[in-house]
């Protein structure tokens, strides 16, 4: 390299052809000031048919049952999760414990409850005749700017669906896509990166990486061992999108001993493949810089919950699970924890992506929040008393989610926050505050519900 050019006007200045889109977030770190500010990310990680605070309870933390299944305490407790265990359920995430929050005790009762509560259990407000107002993962995607505001990606009860409305939107009756064709989706995200013969040149091959090839090598020519060493990383979290083939049988205890024998898991049929897939496609549009808002929904949004986890083994549809009924000498609360662990395992799956590739001084998951829930709150019948979330990552320090288990008052208590606080305190460390977010409760009058839950920011 001529001593007379600095390496960021360099890599400013570098052509790159076909994967300029691709390869901009990895050059933009090089060539980024010392101290530069760092992105901010955020993943949504919603489920269908409710997530249960006894499931979401770490294991060796007490707590007396109640009759609903809410989280019933009148104080906060703010418990450190070191040295305690993770439920059965969300045991997949242990090596992620220290930079784990699990939050119990917020309430959605605007939503209305029931089945799901389709666009509201991302907006705060009653989705019952549709979208009436704009989602969190919308609100933050127009704040984080990037060429896809928000990345809806997801699998239906239907392997059919190329597209469904269920859990984001941008305002009122503006449904924001859900993409449940993994293929398509793939063709539609990564395709739109290239144009004109490039374009065909990408969707004729198909594969990433051999579309990135020749700009990569044309760069790793230029860059020094430490430099060239970070580009072997970036790239090796693009694998997933080449490994077209099924990796069920590698999941672990949530699978059959013999899973079904699968092709392309991109074209699959089988539901556990397909969510497989989108993990995949959300991965690479995170590390790729299409976005940095991604929505991952798993069953959500009525009629689209009653998926059936045939992957896993278990024959049943979601909805006869959650009103009690078991299969194979195994419980409805079994049932239930084998397929909350498939998702748990593909949060950790993507969180080691995130952190395998190099940002600054640290890694992508350091700049990255990933938030678990369902869209049906605390039961798959859910009243919204209790809405449990599980928080992975603290945004490169700008919430406190260093390995703890916060338990709200509950309901009407003195203390007590709403979905809707926690958005707010989304969008405050995102750098874009607001006074309000959704539609507030009009119950909890008598308790101050206002600005986002301090608790949780630094």
């Amino acid at each position: 390299m001529n001593p007379n050019i600095t390496r960021r006007t360099f890599f400013r200045g570098a052509t790159l052809g076909a994967g300029t889109v691709l390869l901009a977030p990895f050059l933009n770190q090089l060539s980024a000031a010392p101290g530069s500010a760092k992105p901010k990310r955020f993943v949504f990680v919603i489920e269908g048919n409710g997530f249960s605070p006894m499931q979401a309870q770490p294991s060796t933390i007490p707590r007396a049952k109640h009759p609903y299944g809410y989280t019933n305490i009148d104080r906060l407790e703010d418990i450190p999760l070191a040295g305690h265990e993770l439920s059965e359920a969300t045991s997949p995430l242990k090596a992620f414990q220290d930079r784990l929050t699990i939050v119990q005790g917020m309430s959605g009762r605007i939503c209305g409850g029931g089945h799901s509560n389709n666009f509201g259990a991302l907006g705060a407000y009653s989705a019952k005749a549709g979208a009436a107002g704009e989602t969190i993962d919308m609100a933050l995607g127009r704040a984080l700017p990037a060429m896809f505001s928000q990345i809806g990606l997801g699998i239906s009860d239907r392997p059919e669906h190329t597209v469904i409305y269920n859990t984001s939107a941008s305002g009122p009756e503006r449904p924001a896509p859900t993409r449940c064709r993994p293929d398509l989706a793939y063709e539609e995200l990564f395709g739109s990166a290239a144009e004109g013969a490039a374009k065909e040149k990408f969707l004729r091959r198909g594969n990433l990486l051999d579309f990135m090839a020749e700009d990569v090598k044309r760069v790793s020519s230029r860059m020094n061992g430490e430099e060239r060493a970070k580009l072997d990383e970036y790239l090796g979290a693009f694998e997933g999108l080449r490994d077209r083939h099924s990796r069920l049988n590698a999941i672990g205890k949530t699978l059959r001993e013999k899973g079904p024998l699968v092709g392309d898991k991109y074209k699959s049929e089988v539901e556990a493949d397909r969510l497989d897939a989108m993990f995949d496609i959300g991965a690479a549009s995170l590390i790729c810089g299409l976005t940095n808002v991604v929505t991952l929904a798993s069953g959500c949004g009525d009629p689209y919950f009653s998926v059936r986890w045939k992957g896993l083994g278990i024959p049943l549809d979601k909805h006869s699970i959650g009103h009690g009924k078991g299969v194979d000498n195994k419980t409805a609360e079994e049932l239930t924890t084998i397929i909350r662990r498939f998702h748990m395992e593909q949060i950790a799956r993507l969180a080691t992506k995130l952190q395998s590739v190099r940002e600054g001084d640290g890694t992508m998951l350091d700049n990255t929040c990933i938030i678990y829930l369902s869209d049906s709150a605390e039961s798959h019948h859910s009243r919204c008393f209790d809405w449990p979330m599980l928080i992975l990552g603290d945004l490169g320090g700008r919430i406190k989610t260093r390995g703890r288990f916060l338990c709200l008052p509950k309901y009407a208590a003195e203390g007590h926050k709403t979905t809707a606080n926690f958005f707010l305190t989304l969008l405050e460390a995102a750098g874009a505050p607001r006074k309000t977010f959704g539609v507030p409760d009009g119950a909890l009058r008598d308790v101050d519900t206002a600005g986002p839950i301090s608790e949780l920011l630094v």
